[in-house]
């Protein structure tokens, strides 16, 4: 048996069947097995029971552990590298390190050398573990790039790391240009960097882990969108559809009706006809009897006959029917052509994206065009009263609780718990929402809020809690000193547009919309709130000292 295949044999005879590599310190136990120092003591460290590993034998008590030197010499022989025929040897492949020390065809190198700087095959590596002098060489793994390892000024082997500088050096680099700097091992620096590395693939694999949640939310969100998109198109095309239907019935219904009442007419004519007809046969009857009586020459027969024959038939009741010949659908006309306005405004609607305060994704909805002029609003005028209820008791409501005045007087209103106790406001009555909304305000005086909120707008004391705008329930428009501002849970923002104390609030509730104009010949935008209303809206005013507030109505100029 040749010694390589000696070795094989063996080296299945010293691996520890805990760890399945060659024993590393040795150490035998009563029942024969041998395994690791190191996997044998954390095997029983974690058990209860001491057993060998091997043959399940348990051992009691637990035996103290001794290196078996005599096996672990043998180890050491074993894992010592043999020289190896050279025709056991494989060649170099293309893209493997070649052994620089052979001279005809290069074998494929098992180590390179960083103190010689070459590599070697497995037979020329044996020098250096049987030559004195070349026992501390530093044996690395194959490397194809050991000009890299080199110092490009004295060719001399890279050793140390100046941390001043940041680069690996040599020793005459550290003794001529790197005097007085910090200079590490290589291990050391190594050791170091390897610590940034961790921490730096740590967050990489932490940005990992959150780009890969936020890909799958995103993926989750697109097929959320695709199934509301669906369901949206369904509901769509099934309103439409249904709107079709109800046309092709009416359009049905009234055809049906229009021929019935033309078969009635018809009839009734067709009565009448005949009755005309059998009449003008009497009459054609009785002209002949006439006739032939008139041109008799026997004047006694004459005389005979002329009182019966002379005498008019019975005219009986006067046989009249007026026909029609046009049929008026003018009303008709009117209301399809409303409809078909209606059909074509709903046609040139368009998406709109926005993202109210508060949300992470944007929100998208199908809205009609922007409004532009007045009369636009005005077909969604929403008329509306004062709750007296809510009015503060300085605030005095008049014109049919259309109009409310700041005054220095209280007025006697009862007690209730809508009312607001410290600031000027009061809200109105009518709850808005699921709709679009317009109404218009006249202001007179120096200072005042317009504005909407939720009911449960807090009433009771001098917080924010209780002020238009100031808090997550209310928004609000300030006018001050002919000057415009916006604010929302307590949020300002100074607006700059010429004043006007005529003042104009459109609510889309379904789209989220608030906005509030300036109103003179011209209507200007000064400001839109975008959210996502989630109550009922009450429109609100707060009042300043010797202020007013009135509620704009329809005209019929406006209609």
């Amino acid at each position: 048996m040749s010694e390589a295949q000696l070795c094989e044999l063996l080296q299945d005879e010293f691996t520890c069947s805990l760890c399945l590599d060659t024993l590393s310190d040795p150490v035998s136990i009563p029942c024969g097995h041998s395994f690791c120092l190191e996997c044998l003591t954390d095997c029983w460290d974690q058990s209860q029971v001491c057993r060998c590993p091997q043959c399940r034998h348990t051992l009691i008590p637990r035996p103290d552990l001794h290196r078996n030197s005599v096996l672990n010499e043998a180890v050491k022989k074993l894992k010592k590298p043999r020289l190896s025929p050279q025709s056991s040897q494989n060649y170099a492949s293309p893209g493997e390190v070649e052994c620089d020390a052979c001279t005809e065809k290069n074998f494929r190198a098992v180590k390179s050398c960083l103190n010689c700087m070459i590599s070697f095959c497995q037979n020329h590596l044996q020098p250096h573990f049987e030559i004195s002098a070349w026992k501390p060489h530093k044996l690395v793994d194959p490397d194809g790039n050991l000009k890299s390892k080199l110092c490009a000024k004295h060719q001399k082997s890279l050793e140390v790391f100046c941390k001043t500088d940041g680069t690996c050096v040599c020793v005459m680099c550290v003794a001529t240009e790197h005097e007085g700097h910090k200079i590490v091992e290589l291990e050391t620096e190594t050791g170091e960097k390897q610590k940034q590395l961790g921490a730096t693939r740590s967050e990489i694999r932490r940005r990992l882990e959150e780009t890969e949640k936020k890909l799958k939310e995103m993926r989750i969100a697109m097929e959320q969108m695709k199934m509301s998109v669906e369901q949206q198109v369904e509901e769509n095309e099934k309103s439409f559809t249904n709107l079709i239907h109800c046309i092709e019935e009416a359009q049905k219904k009234l055809v049906e009706r229009i021929r019935e009442q033309e078969k009635r007419e018809i009839e009734k004519a067709e009565i009448v006809m005949e009755q005309l007809e059998k009449k003008i046969e009497e009459l054609k009857k009785r002209d002949a009897q006439q006739k032939e009586l008139s041109d008799t020459k026997d004047h006694i027969r004459f005389l005979q006959t002329f009182s019966s024959r002379c005498v008019l038939p019975p005219d009986g009741d006067s046989l009249s029917f007026t026909v029609t010949a046009d049929f008026s659908s003018e009303d008709l006309r009117k209301e399809l052509s409303c409809l078909m306005k209606s059909v074509k405004k709903i046609s040139q609607w368009d998406i709109k994206t926005w993202r109210p305060s508060g949300h992470e994704a944007p929100i998208f909805a199908l809205q009609p065009p922007e409004l532009q002029s007045r009369e636009e609003f005005l077909q969604y005028f929403c008329p509306l009263t004062l709750d007296i209820n809510t009015a503060h008791r300085e605030l005095h409501l008049s014109e049919e609780n259309k109009k409310v005045t700041s005054k220095w007087t209280e007025a006697e209103y009862p007690d209730h718990p809508d009312r607001f106790d410290c600031w000027c406001q009061v809200l109105c009555r009518e709850a808005l929402t699921g709709t679009r909304c317009y109404w218009e305000l006249e202001c007179t005086g120096d200072f005042m809020r317009i504005g909407v909120a939720y009911k449960g707008l807090s009433r009771k004391g001098e917080g924010w809690e209780c002020s238009l705008g100031n808090n997550d329930k209310s928004w609000s428009l300030r006018c001050f000193n002919s000057q415009y501002s916006v604010c929302h849970n307590n949020k300002e923002t100074e607006i700059s547009a010429p004043y006007s104390p005529r003042v104009g609030v459109f609510l889309d509730w379904p789209a989220g919309s608030l906005s509030f104009y300036s109103i003179s010949h011209t209507m200007t935008l000064l400001h839109r709130f975008r959210t996502s209303f989630t109550e009922p809206l009450y429109p609100g005013f707060r009042v300043g000292p010797d202020c007013s507030v009135t509620i704009g109505h329809m005209t019929s100029a406006d209609q």
